[in-house]
């Protein structure tokens, strides 16, 4: 067994899954998060880099490759 007692859980992402700011929010039903399991919402901006991680949970947040965040001005 390894020294890390749970491994991140990847979410991959469409730039239209991303809310009007650019991130979402965890816990999210794409990361098959169950009532029990939960924890208290977080927004994590995923636009900004491409990913985010969330500080209770570990789940990753990414976009998926080729796909762009940004507001059409």
């Amino acid at each position: 067994m390894s020294g890390n007692p749970s491994q991140d859980f990847v979410v991959e992402l469409l730039a239209s899954d991303l809310n009007a700011n650019g991130g979402v929010f965890c816990p999210s039903p794409a990361a098959g998060m169950k009532l029990w399991n939960t924890h208290p919402r977080i927004y994590l901006d995923v636009a900004r880099t491409g990913e985010a991680k969330c500080a209770y949970c570990g789940t990753v947040y990414r976009l998926k490759a080729g796909q762009h965040w940004g507001h059409g001005h």
